[in-house]
């Protein structure tokens, strides 16, 4: 156990949290976790999760911008729905970025799991922009990438990242929960864009 990866873990779990109140101030939080977990990733041979943790922070920036475009008067962000075309659409994306990824992991790299680190950075980037658009369906694509992670994670002997992934499912079905509830009120609480 790596105390930069407990730090790591500590301030992604913060992140996420922020993240399932609503509050806008998950996005800078998950720039410093992003920053972190790229170099704890590299070390440990999973080059498409440090990839993934750079991505992560272009999406970070452009989440955190359309946030801010988007606050209620309570200061939370307004949930957004998300068509089915488009889901399908995202998903049809990432499991051909799935693909292409994996077979570059795969030929060009020594990395430890190619096609499953690719399939799991491909989707999470899906869920990632779904949750900058601000999309609930971006809790429920977080659970089941989050599970397959904690499996990774244990196999890799990441056991606090492991831990913390285990925490982001809980955090999800939280987040999930939460902006449910906010669909479901009277005014809907939505703003599409």
């Amino acid at each position: 156990m790596s105390w930069i990866e407990l730090i790591g873990a500590l301030i992604s779990a913060w992140a996420v949290w922020l993240t399932a109140r609503r509050k806008p101030w998950c996005w800078p939080i998950g720039l410093l976790s992003v920053a972190i977990y790229a170099g704890i990733f590299v070390d440990a041979k999973l080059y498409s999760d440090a990839l993934l943790q750079v991505a992560f922070g272009v999406l970070i920036v452009y989440g955190w911008v359309r946030w801010l475009q988007n606050l209620g008067d309570d200061g939370l962000v307004r949930v957004a729905p998300l068509p089915a075309a488009q889901a399908v659409a995202h998903l049809l994306i990432g499991a051909a970025g799935a693909l292409a990824l994996g077979f570059v992991m795969h030929r060009w790299t020594d990395a430890a799991l190619p096609w499953l680190d690719a399939a799991l950075t491909a989707f999470s980037l899906v869920a990632q922009w779904w949750q900058a658009r601000r999309h609930i369906a971006a809790w429920w694509l977080w659970i089941v990438v989050d599970v397959i992670y904690v499996g990774e994670y244990v196999y890799k002997s990441l056991m606090i990242t492991s831990v913390l992934y285990a925490g982001f499912i809980v955090l999800a079905m939280i987040g999930l929960r939460s902006w449910l509830q906010v669909e479901r009120r009277p005014a809907g609480g939505i703003q599409i864009g």
